[in-house]
């Protein structure tokens, strides 16, 4: 790559269409089994899925509901009315010859996500539409064969297409990772990016900075994770500004994004919209809702990454613990139950905890359930101890440690760990006084009161020494500065 510094003069514009395999037990048109993970290939197929001569289509409702909280995750509207149509092309992995999509009546129209950038700041992504389809199957090619597994064919989808509000890398990912926290807090999708729960298309253009129109784009397809979108988005936006420096034209294309090289590469041309012959499907009627029917549903979406940030903000998290604790909706639903049951200052020394024992969580490839067998008050216990002294902080990290396995209570765990610490002044103290009285330490005692506070530092390892580690450090401090 050359070194222009294309911040300078050009601007990039994205638009990202993300397709959410929907958490389904059954597929959309047929009851085949829904999960394809480890699974034969062609092993969880029906007629339907095969497209073999007499198939009749069943539409699955629980697809449906799942838009509908799709729906509310988005701030979006839900149709009264949507249709399905028949988008007709021919490939060896779609069996009928044509894909059922929504193309002109979607079941969601417009909305927005609000995605929160590294600085703390935010930036609002339009949603232009999100319709329902299902998904094609799977091809694998060998040198001069290619074998077919239909497991996924049928698999019910959203595709969520928005507006293009996006205009640098950084952005990108924001957007797809709230996005994939919007789909999984409101159980549309299972989330497990791995496995394709969740894909994305990043629609990238460049233009000029002040320019009236947008440039040509290039849609790199089927990025699984949030660091792909970012770094595909950095990549097209510097080839394509090289591009321009140099005179050239860009052209309209579908490139794949090569992990290893992290590199894009053209897969084929798009000079030319193809002609899908799009017409109504005769053999699906359209989905009808009323006002009630849709508020009942989404009144049963669980609390949204938004609201927990909101009930948060007495805390002053930084945005890496916020992060952190959303990246798995147990962990947040804990420490607000926390927060609800125990307080401010109990719910923020718990998520440190957490925070601790993940790590700063930057990606996250699934919504495991791990939390589930928690409950908030064995950690509320485990708070309510540090603050009355009974445990230094690197005690209670040790039997936070624990209580995620899950067993016995923290004060059981402290107890069996010998980790209670020693509070009661007096016992201290006769302590303090054998550590000030000892004959090894005068040089320390003459430091101290010359003026080296940093010694105290040394007399208190000495106290916790004697104490085995269980003298409460701050009150062993207080103790020798007053002998001294």
């Amino acid at each position: 790559m050359s070194h222009v510094e294309p911040d300078d003069k050009y601007e990039m514009t994205i638009g990202i269409e993300c397709h959410v395999q929907l958490a389904t037990d059954t597929k959309l048109f047929s009851g085949a089994d829904n999960d394809a993970r480890d699974k034969s290939p062609n092993s969880v197929v029906s007629s339907i899925d095969f497209g073999l001569p007499g198939m009749l289509p069943v539409l699955n409702r629980k697809a449906v509901d799942l838009a509908i909280k799709a729906g509310k995750a988005l701030n979006a509207q839900v149709a009264h009315i949507s249709r399905f149509d028949r988008k007709h092309y021919f490939y060896p992995d779609l069996p009928k010859g044509y894909q059922t999509t929504q193309m002109y009546h979607p079941i969601i129209i417009g909305g927005y996500v609000d995605a929160v950038l590294e600085d703390g700041n935010d930036v609002r992504v339009r949603i232009h539409h999100a319709h329902m389809e299902e998904d094609a199957g799977k091809l694998t090619h060998y040198g001069d064969y290619s074998l077919v597994d239909l497991n996924r064919a049928g698999t019910p989808l959203i595709e969520i297409v928005s507006e293009p509000d996006i205009h640098s890398p950084q952005q990108a990912r924001a957007y797809a990772a709230e996005l994939h926290r919007l789909m999984t807090y409101a159980g549309v999708t299972r989330g497990d990016l791995y496995h394709g729960n969740m894909r994305f298309d990043v629609n990238l253009s460049v233009a000029l900075k002040g320019a009236d129109r947008l440039g040509t784009r290039a849609e790199v397809k089927n990025l699984n994770s949030f660091r792909s979108v970012e770094k595909a988005a950095e990549y097209e936006f510097r080839r394509q500004v090289e591009r321009l420096e140099r005179g050239e034209r860009i052209v309209q294309e579908t490139r794949g994004w090569d992990e290893a090289k992290q590199q894009t590469n053209s897969q084929r041309s798009k000079e030319d919209a193809q002609d899908y012959r799009y017409m109504p499907d005769a053999d699906i009627p359209p989905i009808v809702l009323n006002e009630k029917e849709i508020a009942d549903i989404q009144a049963t979406v669980a609390m949204l990454p938004s609201a927990y940030r909101e009930k948060w903000v007495p805390l002053n998290f930084d945005r890496s613990v916020v992060d952190t604790i959303l990246s798995t909706q147990d962990y947040a639903q804990l420490i607000a139950d926390i927060q609800e049951q125990a307080g401010d200052e109990h719910a923020k020394r718990v998520a440190h905890w957490f925070v601790s024992a993940l790590g700063h969580v930057a990606e996250v490839d699934e919504n495991p359930s791990a939390a589930r067998h928690l409950e908030s008050g064995m950690f509320v216990e485990l708070s309510e101890m540090v603050a009355k002294n009974e445990l230094s902080s690197t005690a209670a990290k040790e039997i936070f440690g624990e209580l995620l396995r899950g067993g016995e209570s923290a004060r059981e765990i402290a107890k069996k760990k010998n980790l209670l610490q020693m509070s009661d002044e007096g016992e201290i103290a006769a302590i303090v006084d054998a550590v000030v009285n000892d004959p090894a330490n005068v040089k320390a005692l003459d430091d101290i009161r010359q003026g080296n506070e940093k010694v105290i530092g040394f007399l208190v390892g000495q106290v916790m020494k004697k104490s085995q580690g269980k003298a409460n450090p701050a009150l062993a401090q207080k103790l020798i500065k007053e002998r001294l």
